[in-house]
């Protein structure tokens, strides 16, 4: 495994002296190492040059398969580790931007519940981001809000459901009612989240609202979920999305839209080859149909 990772290092670097530093080796040593794997395959794996060196067509299958063999390895002892040591078990959550604080909270209740000692790490951002996260295993399960558009290699749940009403400064023109009809918000500004961050969930949002009767004029401005809120207080002319969560913020108030209230689905998504036993503690009991609640 050490030779492994020595030959490695020089064939990304190309350079052995640039290759020992990274690995905090003298040069000769590292060189040895090299060709010590070179006996033992039978062939060159690097051409050496004055200014540097270049890899063989039996390099490039060596670097291949020496990579996937140093991630698996590297796997291996983080799966075992876990559970040979639960108290220094992670677990990597991701969160989309806006969901609601107790969803991670219940999760990681369920993970402590069996498994305790394992330390729940969090990562928040939008949907594309976090889709990618899981792509390039940096997270073991995301949280996300459907329609999203998920690789096939994911596997996902639905684990929570929330109403999206209006909402708006206290000073607008529609705070006075109780609940919002779509005729309400006819030619009404509405400021959402960059389409790009989200598109799938973008396009149903405005699609239902239209289906609704609700012909709103989208807003050229685009931001987070945070940045609208904190906009809404001084643009009471402008609306926006969100649970009744929003309330909370000062200026703010929320109303249902009636008579056909916004659903949204959270769902839990994970990749299907992930061997790590703490994802599957929590997926199992997910999968099986348990639902999250407040």
């Amino acid at each position: 495994m050490r030779q492994l990772r020595y030959f490695v290092a020089v064939a990304e670097e190309l350079h052995f002296r640039r290759a020992a530093e990274r690995l905090f080796i003298s040069t000769p040593t590292l060189s040895q190492q090299i060709r010590a794997v070179e006996r033992e395959v039978g062939g060159p794996l690097l051409i050496r040059g004055n200014h540097g060196v270049e890899l063989t067509a039996a390099g490039e299958v060596l670097l291949t398969a020496a990579r996937g063999v140093l991630t698996a390895a590297e796997s291996a002892m983080r799966e075992t580790r876990a559970v040979a040591q639960p108290e220094t078990a992670v677990f990597r959550l991701g969160v989309v931007n806006g969901a609601p604080t107790w969803l991670p909270a219940r999760i990681d209740a369920m993970l402590r519940a069996r498994q305790p000692g394992a330390r729940v790490v969090l990562t928040g951002g939008p949907s594309a981001d976090q889709v990618r996260l899981l792509d390039r295993e940096e997270v073991d399960l995301a949280v996300l809000r459907m329609p999203v558009r998920l690789p096939e290699h994911l596997r996902h749940t639905a684990i929570a459901e929330e109403q999206l009403g209006v909402v708006m400064s206290r000073t607008h023109a529609l705070a006075e009612f109780d609940a919002i009809e779509p005729a309400h918000l006819r030619g009404r500004e509405l400021i959402m989240f960059a389409r790009d961050s989200a598109p799938e969930l973008h396009d149903s949002l405005l699609a239902q609202l239209r289906d609704r009767g609700a012909t709103v004029a989208l807003s050229d401005s685009a931001m987070s979920h945070a940045q609208l809120l904190a906009l809404l207080p001084i643009r009471p002319e402008a609306v926006g999305l969100g649970s009744i969560r929003t309330a909370e913020v000062p200026g703010l108030v929320w109303r249902p839209l009636l008579p056909r209230p916004l659903v949204v689905t959270y769902i839990a998504a994970w990749r299907a080859a992930a061997r790590n036993p703490l994802l599957h503690s929590v997926t199992d009991a997910l999968a099986g149909g348990f639902r999250l609640t407040p």
